[in-house]
C-alpha cells in the first residue's frame, strides 16, 4: 500500500510519474484538476459550486477543494493507496489535508518533491506546445509556484516528511528511484 503526495513545479514530471506508478501499483492517481473537471462535468453539488467560482475567473476556495478531495479519498478504489498530485499547494491546504486524513483514518507515506532547475522547466514547458505557454507566462507560473510552495516544502521538511527527487533525469530513472522508495 502506498499513499504519496507529489509536489513540484509545472513541468517537473509529477503527472507523468503519478500515472506510471498508479498503473504499476494499481492505485488511483488523484489530481485536483481532474477532480474539479469531473465534478463540474457530472454537475455534482460541489461541482456546481466550483463552476460558479471558475466562471467568475476566481480561484476555487480551499474549503471547496478540501471537500472534493474528502469525497474522492472516501471512494472504494483508494483502499490500496493513492497518489495526490497538485494538492496541497499551500501550508494552509496541508494543514487542512492533515485534519482531513485524521478524520477519515488515513495517512500518507511520503511527500515527494520533484526538484528540477528552472531553465530545464522552461524548456520542457515551452516544448509542450500549448498556445498559452509563452516564455513570459511560463516564468510567471514558476514564480507563483515558488512563492506559494516554498513554505510548503519547508513545512514538510521540518516534519521530516519530505523526500526530494532529482526530476532532471530520464522518466525511467525517476520511476525506478520512486519504485525503490515505495518498496522501502
Amino acid at each position: 500500500m502506498a499513499r504519496l503526495i507529489f509536489l513540484g513545479p509545472p513541468g517537473a514530471g509529477k503527472g507523468t510519474q503519478a500515472q506510471v506508478l498508479a498503473q504499476h501499483f494499481g492505485i488511483p492517481h488523484i489530481s485536483t484538476g481532474d477532480i474539479l473537471r469531473s465534478a463540474v462535468a457530472q454537475q455534482t453539488e460541489l461541482g456546481r459550486k466550483a463552476q460558479s467560482y471558475m466562471d467568475q475567473g476566481e480561484l476555487v476556495p480551499d474549503q471547496l477543494i478540501i471537500d472534493l478531495v474528502r469525497e474522492r479519498l472516501q471512494e472504494d478504489d483508494v483502499t490500496p493507496g493513492w497518489i495526490l498530485d497538485g494538492f496541497p499547494r499551500t501550508v494552509a491546504q496541508a494543514a487542512f489535508l492533515d485534519e482531513l486524513l485524521k478524520e477519515i483514518h488515513q495517512s500518507y507515506d511520503y511527500v515527494v518533491n520533484f526538484d528540477v532547475p528552472d531553465d530545464i522547466l522552461i524548456v520542457r514547458l515551452l516544448n509542450r506546445g500549448r498556445k498559452d505557454d509563452t516564455e513570459e507566462v511560463v516564468k510567471n507560473r514558476l514564480e507563483v509556484y515558488r512563492k506559494q510552495t516554498a513554505p510548503l516544502i519547508n513545512f514538510y521538511q521540518e516534519r521530516n516528511q519530505l523526500v526530494s527527487v532529482d526530476g532532471d533525469r530520464s522518466v525511467e530513472d525517476v520511476t525506478t528511484h520512486l519504485g525503490q522508495l515505495i518498496k522501502a
